[in-house]
């Protein structure tokens, strides 16, 4: 087998995985939901509920669960996803999608280090930061 990385979400409610997963697949041109597994009958989980899934959006893959096990911890800003966008109006409405019930950490604006950037926190608690890159020198 192959050596690989790849993000993984767990969720602590059931059936966030699956509304977060269908959530930013939608978004995503290319975004597609690649294998679910779900809990059965017997299971330390939810019967239904995510056991293990996996979705591509923006050529990366990402595993996520619905955990059976309730933790005292949940996501950070400290991790996040980072998006390079390709025009302002995509950045946008990616913007106003995932900080909708969530948390705006910097609204959109020119930081210098950007000259369009927007940091939010998904309603799933999930972080983004969305960055138009400079247009090369040429």
């Amino acid at each position: 087998m192959k050596l690989t990385v790849q993000p993984f979400l767990m969720f602590q409610g059931q059936g966030q995985a699956e509304a977060a997963m269908k959530f930013y697949v939608s978004l995503f041109p290319d975004g597609k939901i690649l294998d679910v597994e779900r809990y059965g009958a017997g299971e330390m989980g939810l019967p239904g509920s995510i056991k293990k899934a996996s979705f591509s959006i923006a050529g990366q893959t990402v595993l996520c669960i619905d955990s059976p096990v309730k933790h005292n911890f949940t996501f950070t800003p400290s991790f996040s996803f980072f998006v390079d966008c390709e025009t302002s109006e995509q950045l946008d409405g990616l913007f106003a999608a995932l900080s909708q019930d969530g948390t705006i950490f910097m609204p959109v604006d020119d930081y210098g280090f950007s000259r369009h950037f927007g940091w939010a926190g998904d309603r799933f608690g999930v972080s983004w930061q969305l960055n138009l890159p400079f247009e090369p020198a040429g």
